[in-house]
């Protein structure tokens, strides 16, 4: 079975790029989780460069992918520029990479152009995490955080996006790639626990109850219960 090495942008002391209190390396790393996830759905290892908010240096990263056998190398980042001034995704490969990393990064190009961004193209670049991993590698930058609209396409499609990068990567080892289950879908459902803050016999007692809570910044409503 397939053998993938997942790399998530900074991390720790190395926030990265930085927008509005946004941090490059929160982005990378809940994003890239939960691409992780839905490709080990299919059957597929992942192994992760981190898997928390911890420093990683470039180094220590090329040798956590030269310490195994990986079908690709994939690392995960978010571009910046000038504040609002430039957008879009781009995908890399090394210089000259061979035709298994550019198929994968045109792959990854096309699926996250699909969902609205900008189209920055496919490069190469000398990268250290290009250069120095043994297996096929790309580094896609997921939109410019410094550019409201990418951000806005970053939140509002997350779920496309990591269907996307998932598929991409899926074709390319040669898997086709399945929804989850109802019953998956259900685990993945956020929780939620409501909290009652009393019962009136006087509705206007309980809408009084209802104004204090909104202005204390809580959401709250009336529920009528018959006993």
């Amino acid at each position: 079975m397939a053998r993938l090495c997942f790399d998530y942008g900074h991390g720790g002391e190395d926030s990265g790029a930085c927008y509005k209190g946004r941090k490059e390396s929160n982005d990378v790393l809940s994003i890239g989780k939960a691409v992780a996830a839905e490709v080990r759905r299919h059957g597929v290892t992942v192994d992760e460069t981190r898997i928390s908010d911890a420093t990683v240096s470039l180094q220590a990263r090329s040798n956590f992918e030269n310490r195994n056998t990986y079908d690709y190398f994939i690392s995960f980042h978010r571009n910046a520029f000038q504040p609002e001034q430039a957008k879009g995704v781009e995908t890399y490969t090394y210089l000259n990479g061979g035709s298994k990393s550019k198929g994968l990064a045109e792959k990854i190009q096309a699926g996250l152009v699909a969902l609205g961004f900008v189209n920055r193209g496919v490069k190469e670049t000398n990268f250290h995490v290009l250069r120095e991993t043994k297996a096929p590698a790309v580094l896609v930058e997921i939109g410019f955080i410094d550019n409201s609209e990418d951000n806005n396409l970053f939140d509002n499609k997350r779920n496309e996006i990591i269907r996307g990068v998932a598929k991409a990567i899926l074709e390319n080892i040669g898997i086709d790639y399945t929804e989850a289950s109802a019953s998956t879908q259900s685990e993945n459902r956020q929780t939620l626990y409501r909290v009652m803050a009393g019962s009136y016999s006087v509705r206007e007692n309980a809408e009084n109850q209802v104004q204090k809570l909104k202005a204390a910044g809580f959401d709250a409503t009336i529920m009528i219960f018959n006993k």
